[in-house]
């Protein structure tokens, strides 16, 4: 079969609407559950439903779906608190490819990667309407210097994105393309499950292609793959919505 038969077929089983699929929206992240929270604390805010204090919180703003937040060499002007939707973040190369470099969802932070070069080094674009808190980089930097569990409580995110960072590495790995396409759901539901979302159905708002590009592997693959997940009914997907009928089988497919 060629790959566009491939393709076809795949696009038109993804799109066939199951009796349990239930369409949903992603409410916004609770403050609690959000990557800026811990920093909140030592500023002395105690209640679970507040945000930063206004001081370093410039603006929220909502992002419609593709529209771009920053691209390499902007200055470093803020960093990203994702409220609600998601985000993809990429490096282009000179000769017109792109290489998705990461997949943000409720509860990350944006653009901590330009701390150093207090310049953006990739873009960032909205992969669906997508609300963020807007922290201002020049009046955190003020507000660290003056307060040093501040500082303690950004390294401690830093850390958690850098072991983010490494699981995705250990997958990237020397894993065949099943074991890297059930590995990358399973961390999606890790990373839903830690934000109080459920664990086991959300919108899967990165394409085929995109997850692919993200995967080292082709879009093709990812389709034939998740048709398989779907026969072998361990998951069940409705256009970009998926449920994961069988965690623990998908987990046996790309152990840690």
């Amino acid at each position: 079969m060629s790959e566009a038969s491939i393709l076809e077929t795949c696009n038109r089983a993804l799109t066939k609407q199951p009796a349990s699929a239930v369409q949903r929206t992603c409410e916004p992240v609770a403050c609690k559950d959000c990557g800026i929270y811990n920093l909140c604390l030592p500023l002395g805010l105690e209640k679970a439903d507040m945000s930063l204090l206004d001081s370093i919180v410039k603006r929220k703003s909502v992002f419609k779906r593709g529209e771009l937040f920053f691209r390499p060499g902007k200055r470093f002007d803020c960093v990203y608190a994702i409220r609600s939707g998601s985000v993809k973040s990429y490096i282009s190369t000179g000769d017109g490819r792109t290489q998705i470099t990461g997949f943000h969802i409720a509860g990350d932070l944006l653009g901590l990667s330009a701390l150093a070069a207090r310049e953006y080094t990739c873009e960032a674009r909205a992969l669906e309407e997508t609300s963020v808190c807007m922290v201002d980089a020049a009046q955190f930097d003020e507000l660290a210097r003056e307060i040093p569990s501040l500082q303690y409580q950004m390294l401690t995110i830093m850390s958690r994105q850098i072991r983010q960072d490494e699981e995705l590495m250990l997958l990237l790995g020397k894993r065949s393309a099943e074991e890297k396409l059930a590995g990358y759901l399973i961390g999606l539901s890790r990373r839903y499950a830690s934000r109080s979302f459920t664990p086991v159905e959300f919108h899967l708002s990165m394409s085929r292609g995109d997850i692919g590009n993200y995967l080292g592997i082709a879009e093709e693959t990812v389709c034939r793959i998740m048709r398989r997940f779907r026969d072998e009914k361990l998951i069940t997907t409705h256009r970009r919505q998926i449920r994961l009928n069988d965690l623990d089988r998908l987990s046996a497919i790309a152990p840690v």
